[in-house]
């Protein structure tokens, strides 16, 4: 994200993304690195404040990210030095068969993709010049490539509606803008940051469930 003078974004060029708590790792260059799990809740967070700007009938989606976000930052704050790191606090918590966390943070990262797919639609569609304005089917797609097969009856509904008010590309970006007007390419640029660090992070974390036979493919 663009900054000016003294690291601060100018405030011509601020965009929501610029007041967000954390930034997520890069890991593009770097994917053997650890994520740090202060570095990632904070991240987490901003992400949730990115959905609220969706609008309240997004508030499921909120309360269920935010109470992930607890139950892993309660767990963390047991032992910081020891579980600095995430990968390192998720192994021990399997080895003591203590897989409450576990699974937080396995949700977390599923609506993490969502989110990042979402954002990633909205980046393509731009890029190909078609500026669509209805962003529910991008709603609607990224839930299917990330979420829908974990969700029962009740969970696809509740997606299905939530596609129907989401925000159209105008009032969206007017959101993460602040709340101003003609700031799209603030916007943009912004927002291609933050989803390539997302979606790496969240890349990581899918191969590393995989490889250390963590993930579950229960239905809610």
């Amino acid at each position: 994200m663009s900054v000016s003078n003294g690291g601060l974004p100018s405030e011509d060029s601020a965009t929501i993304f610029s007041t967000l708590p954390g930034q997520f790792p890069n890991l593009v260059e770097n994917r053997d690195q650890k994520i740090k799990t202060r570095e990632f809740l904070d991240a987490s967070s901003g992400a949730v404040i990115l959905v609220e700007r969706f609008g309240k009938v997004f508030t499921p989606v909120i309360y269920d990210m935010n109470g992930n976000i607890k139950k892993i930052t309660v767990k963390y704050e047991e032992d910081r030095e020891n579980y600095e790191f995430l990968e390192d606090m998720i192994l021990k918590q399997k080895n003591l068969d203590q897989l409450l966390v576990v699974d937080a943070l396995q949700w977390l990262r599923r609506a993490l993709h969502f989110i990042s797919r979402f954002f990633q639609s909205v980046i393509d569609d731009t890029d190909n010049n078609n500026n669509t304005q209805d962003l529910s089917i991008f709603v609607k797609n990224a839930y299917k490539e990330t979420l829908e097969r974990y969700h029962g009856w009740i969970g696809s509904q509740l997606f299905n509606i939530l596609s129907r008010f989401t925000p159209n590309r105008q009032q969206l970006f007017y959101q993460l803008a602040l709340e101003k007007h003609h700031k799209e390419d603030h916007v943009l640029r912004d927002m291609r940051q933050f989803t390539l660090r997302m979606s790496s992070c969240v890349q990581k974390l899918i191969d590393f469930y995989q490889e250390h036979d963590l993930e579950t493919n229960d239905r809610v």
